[in-house]
């Protein structure tokens, strides 16, 4: 796994053909249909969209978008607003940035919907609370224009910033574990995995389904990219806390629940041998448990005077062998699953490629 240093000036996106305007006018018809980052440009020049999810971050949201227009003043910078009740869209649209509404609540649901309304060659995602640093952006999408990565992940743990400027105890006690399961069910080691700030290519956004609503998506992002083997590049930032007055939105015990849920549910539907393997070595254990002094008691004595647990002996080393061919024929479906998504991922290569040879 590679790492960029954000002191690192990265290589500089090119010019990108149609950026943001502050103006009311091209707000409002970039909200009547889906957008595209820069249409009007020759399509060698890559275009780079900045997705900012917001509900009521209206203390922030303004420097958030102004340093990012400092740092990619070339590219297009887009905020879903949540339905914020804090004047945050008003915020947004008066300091240039195209802006949208998510009236499904849920974190989960926005990310979802900027992806299928926003066309980009490079997606650059961050958070509205000013946590993130946008001078770290160029690093952040150095991987994806060398083509070393189709993921880049906004890493606030390895470099200790993280713990030093958040206080709240269980979110890195959360974090680590979140870390920990994935490392052992998937075998690929991140250093945060609950970063909400990332960045990825045209394709791997485009192909990405999001079933998440809420602040499990980050979860889902990473053990998506794991399972279907997209490269993976984590980069190194200084995190900052929120600025006094900004709240959080993320409830630790709730949001957690959502995320344990989110990976036993992933875990269920990418590695189904494996979890049923498990719920059949607990079941043969169990009847093995129960059935072995009926066994030793039969040999001795040729009677089986306790037929009750010999029955339940025999059923449970019948649940876990079922268990076990369940888990067989959910790994044929899902080994087809990964064969078609693989041919989605390159038909969508072919069709970009299509696409760019025809607007030369």
């Amino acid at each position: 796994m590679t790492e960029y240093d954000t002191t690192t000036s990265g290589r500089q996106a090119p010019q990108a053909a149609a950026a943001a305007d502050a103006t009311a006018s091209q707000t409002q018809q970039a909200a009547a249909a889906p957008d595209t980052a820069a249409s009007q440009g020759p399509c060698s020049q890559a275009t780079v969209a900045v997705l900012i999810p917001c509900y009521n971050e209206a203390i922030t949201i303004a420097k958030v978008i102004d340093d990012f227009r400092r740092v990619l003043p070339d590219a297009a910078i887009y905020v879903y607003d949540n339905n914020s009740t804090d004047g945050t869209a008003d915020i947004a649209r008066s300091h240039g940035a195209i802006v949208k509404t998510e009236r499904r609540q849920g974190k989960g649901n926005v990310v979802r919907q900027m992806l299928r309304d926003i066309t980009a060659d490079y997606y650059l995602m961050v958070d509205g609370d000013d946590t993130y640093p946008a001078e770290a952006a160029p690093a952040m999408l150095a991987p994806l224009f060398a083509d070393e990565a189709d993921m880049v992940v906004g890493d606030r743990i390895s470099n200790g910033a993280y713990y030093q400027e958040n206080s709240r105890a269980f979110h890195s006690f959360g974090n680590n574990l979140v870390r920990s399961l994935i490392k052992a069910i998937y075998g690929f080691k991140f250093n945060d995995v609950m970063t909400g700030y990332r960045a990825f290519n045209l394709v791997f956004a485009k192909t990405l389904p999001i079933l998440s609503q809420a602040f499990e998506v980050e979860t889902e992002l990473s053990i998506h990219a794991v399972d279907k083997r997209w490269r993976i590049v984590e980069v190194p930032i200084d995190y900052r806390d929120r600025p006094e007055g900004s709240t959080s939105k993320l409830n630790t015990f709730s949001d957690g629940m959502r995320v344990l849920f989110t990976i036993a549910s992933l875990f269920k539907d990418y590695r189904p041998l494996v979890l049923f393997a498990l719920v059949t070595v607990v079941f043969i254990v169990l009847g093995l448990i129960a059935g072995i002094p009926v066994i030793v008691e039969y040999a001795k004595t040729g009677l089986v005077p306790r037929l009750p647990t010999a029955l339940l002996a025999v059923a449970l080393v019948f649940v876990g062998a079922l268990s076990l061919v369940c888990g067989f024929i959910l790994d044929t479906v899902v080994k087809g699953y990964r064969k078609q998504y693989e041919l989605e991922v390159i038909k969508a290569h072919e069709d970009i490629r299509k696409g760019k040879a025809a607007s030369r």
